[in-house]
């Protein structure tokens, strides 16, 4: 707990078991209140090693319902435990769990109500081992998202993600998809809401088990992107209304 307010981290896991523990021992337990584990439907061991560290609540889905339909499950469960900082966080140690004080804080603080870990400030992701045609792809698709959606993030899709309990009861994130444009939706929908994004810097690691998506998905997800981006644009202009740019 920060400032009476209570911190819970959620995990999207997916064929988790092989990072899940090392993940869990950074995460400071002396601030963090809750930390809530969501499996869809993995297929190695992830659940009985979530149990045996000591999570104490672990979500099972029966079938797979992608990572933005696992986020959403993250985010519900949390809030119906009393979430005030719900911190998002990947179990498969690609982002330091040691930035989760840092993240919390800047809620807590009231100074801004979402924070993002971003790879991309400093140069944590190359060295990193980010492959070349994602930081690339990241590049590019940011220029295109800063210019259209008027702000200066210094990337739209990093996976660590911090946020107040208000932002995520404001905004409609079940009207998104349970893909991995999820992501860029909820940052749409955010700035469609008047709230504003801090950023810290992140270092992150890619290795054998690290989670990432090929080619072929990420060029799919590229293009979802620049959906949601022409759609927020769309509806600022109220040339056309979209479900998930309104309130649930």
């Amino acid at each position: 707990m920060i400032n009476n307010k209570r911190v819970v981290v959620v995990l999207p896991a997916y064929n988790a078991a092989a990072t899940l523990e090392k993940t869990y021992a950074e995460i400071p337990r002396d601030l963090v209140d809750d930390i809530i584990l969501v499996d869809d439907a993995s297929r190695d061991t992830t659940v009985e090693v979530a149990r045996n560290i000591g999570i104490s609540c672990v979500v099972t889905h029966e079938k797979n319902l992608g990572y933005g339909g696992n986020q959403k499950t993250c985010y519900d469960t949390a809030l119906s435990r009393g979430a005030d900082i719900v911190i998002m966080l990947h179990p498969d140690y690609q982002y330091t769990p040691k930035l989760i004080p840092a993240m919390a804080s800047i809620i807590a603080g009231g100074i801004y109500p979402v924070v993002f870990g971003s790879r991309i400030l400093g140069i944590g992701a190359l060295r990193g081992g980010m492959p070349h045609y994602k930081f690339l792809a990241n590049r590019v698709l940011t220029l295109v998202q800063n210019t259209l959606l008027r702000r200066k993030l210094s990337e739209y899709h990093t996976g660590y993600r911090a946020f107040s309990r208000e932002v995520l009861e404001k905004i409609n994130y079940h009207a998104n998809s349970n893909d991995f444009v999820f992501d860029n939706e909820m940052i749409a929908q955010i700035f469609f809401a008047g709230y504003e994004i801090a950023e810290v810097t992140c270092p992150t690691k890619y290795f054998e088990e690290a989670s990432s998506i090929n080619l072929s998905r990420s060029i799919h997800y590229g293009l979802g992107v620049l959906l949601v981006t022409c759609q927020y644009v769309l509806q600022k202009l109220k040339i056309a209304r979209f479900r998930k740019f309104n309130s649930e």
